[in-house]
């Protein structure tokens, strides 16, 4: 890693549990130069990475290295495409960490330039535990692929997949965590107002979630049977509307991500 020069375009969430991550592992870089639009979110970025070059508006610095992530919500995208094109080298690697924005559309916004990946990005890289699905561009061959996975698989699990699926990851790998956070921390809670120590709380609840995924998906039992092994069940009758929370928010979040 540390013959390679790194610049993040954004500053912001991602950016930081990315190099949290790489941190973590003690993988350093060459370079590393963060640009933000927002003074504030730099220092906290040179507070929590002393070793990171920092620069307000500083795209054109970002883009210049020899890999560089483009950290933006999808609206702010556009109209930075312009403004890093003649920056970018020729054997630089762009890794947009954004849905929406397709693979066509960056190269076209920046002249053809086709050296690109995307990345759907998961919290728990910050520890190493990532899921990022990436989608490669055709410019890479087979060894160059490797090269950058094993970068990539510093964060966690980096799978392969067709770019079209790109989106529903969005939905899944990168949102899903905060499906079950609140809920596992108000879980917690009671737990613990109910005599378990936070020690206690935090085991059990991460053992019966291991238990409860691998049961659902290699148990070879079916949804129904599954559900039948547990006769009580308190939060059954409020089932169906939770049902309707996750169709109705993420049916149309995911509609909107693809148009």
């Amino acid at each position: 890693m540390k013959t390679k020069s790194v610049g993040f375009i954004g500053g912001g969430r991602v950016t930081q549990i990315i190099l949290g991550g790489f941190r973590k592992k003690e993988k350093g870089f060459k370079e590393l130069v963060v640009s933000d639009a927002s003074e504030d979110v730099l220092k906290k970025v040179k507070a929590n990475f002393p070793e990171a070059g920092i620069h307000q508006n500083g795209n054109a610095q970002a883009a210049s290295r020899d890999i560089v992530f483009l950290a933006l919500h999808p609206p702010a995208i556009g109209g930075v495409l312009e403004e890093i094109k003649p920056h970018l080298q020729s054997k630089a690697v762009l890794i947009s960490l954004a849905p929406k924005a397709s693979i066509a559309n960056l190269s076209a916004g920046l002249g053809g330039f086709n050296r690109i990946i995307r990345m759907i990005p998961n919290a728990p890289s910050v520890i190493n535990k990532g899921y990022n699905p990436v989608a490669f561009s055709q410019a890479f061959d087979k060894e160059e692929k490797k090269d950058l996975s094993d970068i990539f698989k510093v964060l966690g699990d980096c799978p392969e997949v067709a770019e079209e699926k790109l989106e529903a990851y969005a939905i899944l790998t990168a949102m899903g965590p905060t499906y079950f956070w609140f809920q596992i921390d108000e879980l917690q809670k009671l737990c613990e107002s109910f005599g378990l120590t936070s020690k206690e709380a935090e085991k059990g609840i991460s053992k019966m979630m291991k238990g409860t995924m691998k049961t659902l998906f290699e148990s070879g039992l079916s949804f129904a049977e599954v559900m039948d092994l547990i006769p009580l069940k308190p939060l059954g009758e409020e089932e169906s509307n939770i049902r309707a929370i996750y169709r109705n928010k993420l049916g149309g979040l995911y509609q909107k991500l693809k148009g």
